[in-house]
C-alpha cells in the first residue's frame, strides 16, 4: 500500500466517521471509520520511514587535484 492508498483510507474513514448519518444493524460505522483512519496513518508512517531509509546517500570522497595527477604526492 503506497501513499495514495493510505491517504485514501484516511479519507474514507473520515467520511464514514464525520460525514455520514447511516445506521446499520450490528455495525458501528463511526468505529469502522476510526479504525480505517488509524490504519491509514500507521501505513503512511511506515511507508515514510521505509522510504527515508532507502534514500540514504553516502557522500563521495573528495579528491585533491594533485593526488589524482601525481599519486605519490
Amino acid at each position: 500500500m503506497g501513499i495514495g492508498g493510505c491517504i485514501g483510507l484516511i479519507a474514507v474513514g473520515a467520511i464514514l466517521t464525520f460525514a455520514t448519518d447511516w445506521h446499520m444493524a450490528g455495525v458501528n460505522l463511526d468505529l469502522v471509520g476510526l479504525i480505517m483512519m488509524a490504519v491509514g496513518v500507521i501505513g503512511l508512517a511506515a511507508y515514510i520511514s521505509i522510504f527515508k531509509k532507502r534514500r540514504v546517500v553516502e557522500p563521495m570522497p573528495v579528491m585533491d587535484e594533485r593526488a589524482r595527477n601525481y599519486p605519490h604526492v
